[in-house]
């Protein structure tokens, strides 16, 4: 809570808490701990109280009144995070949405001294008060947001469809866990980095070259934290819909955080809510699998031991250190050679180099070849043109079913597979 209020611009002056075994209705807080928060607060000349749980609207607008000050929940100030931080049209109209959610229920706390107009003669009617009309307005504005986000959803899908000659990768992980430092030393690209929580909100890809004549587009998402609401998480669906269509998810977990244990639980259960989990496709094979990325290794006291125990729980786990800064303290665990070789193992088993052999008289099929594979050579004999090409499992499944021969691996390795398999 102190880093998030930091990252919000306030100033953290104090603490406190209680241990009560459930929430009062109208305060949260016991009445006698609401008292002497209220002379602790005057003696400090605190101006914003924030509380680490969601509070309702009675709930915050009691707490005001009785202490005097402003008072806003952990919901709430996340709100005012992400709206300092969005960027682009995308990530405006997600916070924008959360904040109408987050307002439409609170606004009987704006609106308290307005009443129902009088009825008589000449006045009567529905009797609408201010907040009915501010509601359905509120209720409207949800809509179109909504409409908006699914437009933008659906134009994302539609460039997804058509990078599809080269695998994708998402990044995911728990806020300020190294994300967008990792996608700037895997890319090169000048990608916003700071030590702050919920730095980066705006989904960023960029092509990366993993070596080996392999590549993959990567895609930094919003980070996860604990207790994220979920009308926030919902929100950010177009962001979540990255990992959900990724061949590959990078979680990013920060090795040197003490609690990197219940952050990495944390990212993994909003995960499997958003429905980010592990697929199978139709050819049988893995989609959307994970490799753990524990990065800040080069602050780690032992990287290696630590290495050789998370691989008994992650057996491909990698350790990482984005920071450009790393590979001089460290050479030896600096860097993102690991995961990139990681990835191009991946980019090998995902998009595996095949020869196909297809008749002069099949332009369809070859159409087809050059709209949904990577194309590397054609050569015709003999009324046949054999295509080298990475095609994706799925696609090379629908070549065998149709009785298409197929050579799979480096041309001349002899692996010929033709019709079912």
């Amino acid at each position: 809570m102190a880093r998030l209020a930091d990252t919000a611009g306030a100033q953290v002056i104090g603490r406190a808490s209680q241990r009560i075994e459930a929430p009062t209705p109208n305060l949260y807080l016991g009445p006698g701990k609401v008292e002497e928060l209220k002379q602790q607060l005057t003696d400090q000349g605190v101006t914003l109280a924030v509380l680490d749980e969601p509070l309702s609207p009675a709930q915050g607008s009691n707490l005001e009144k009785a202490l005097g000050i402003r008072v806003m929940d952990r919901t709430e100030l996340i709100l005012d995070i992400f709206a300092s931080r969005a960027k682009s049209y995308e990530a405006k109209l997600q916070v924008e949405l959360a904040q109408l959610e987050y307002l439409l229920p609170r606004l009987t706390r704006m609106w308290t001294h307005l009443s129902r107009i009088r009825g008589g003669i000449g006045l009567r009617g529905p009797g609408e008060t201010q907040l009915e009309t501010d509601r359905r307005a509120i209720r409207r504005k949800i809509s179109v947001v909504r409409r908006r986000l699914a437009e933008v959803a659906d134009h994302r899908a539609n460039q997804r469809q058509g990078r599809r000659d080269v695998p994708t990768a998402a990044l995911v992980g728990y806020t300020n866990a190294g994300k967008s430092s990792l996608l700037r030393a895997l890319s090169g690209a000048d990608v916003f980095v700071e030590d702050r929580l919920f730095a980066t909100l705006d989904t960023l890809t960029r092509d990366v070259d993993v070596g080996g004549g392999y590549h993959f587009r990567i895609t930094d998402t919003v980070g996860f934290i604990r207790k994220l609401p979920h009308h926030l998480v919902a929100s950010f669906r177009a962001t979540l819909e990255e990992a959900r269509d990724a061949d590959l998810l990078l979680h990013v977990i920060d090795a040197s955080h003490p609690g990197w244990e219940q952050q990495a639980e944390v990212v993994e259960e909003e995960l499997r809510i958003a429905g980010c989990g592990l697929r199978i496709d139709n050819a049988g094979s893995e989609r959307n699998h994970m490799v753990h990325v524990f990065n800040k290794a080069d602050l780690l006291p032992d990287p290696g031991a630590f290495l050789a125990q998370v691989r008994d729980r992650y057996p491909r786990a990698v350790l990482t250190a984005g920071n450009p800064q790393s590979a001089i303290r460290n050479p030896q665990w600096g860097g993102v050679e690991g995961l990139r070789a990681a990835l191009r193992s991946s980019a090998q088993s995902l998009r595996p180099l095949v020869q196909i052999r297809v008749p002069v008289g099949e332009g369809k099929l070859l159409a087809g070849l050059h709209r949904d594979a990577e194309i590397l050579g054609k050569e015709q004999t003999d009324g046949v043109v054999v295509v080298t090409a990475r095609v994706e499992a799925q696609l090379l499944g629908k070549l065998r079913r149709d009785g298409v021969e197929v050579i799979v691996g480096e041309a001349g390795d002899g692996n010929r597979e033709t019709g079912d398999v």
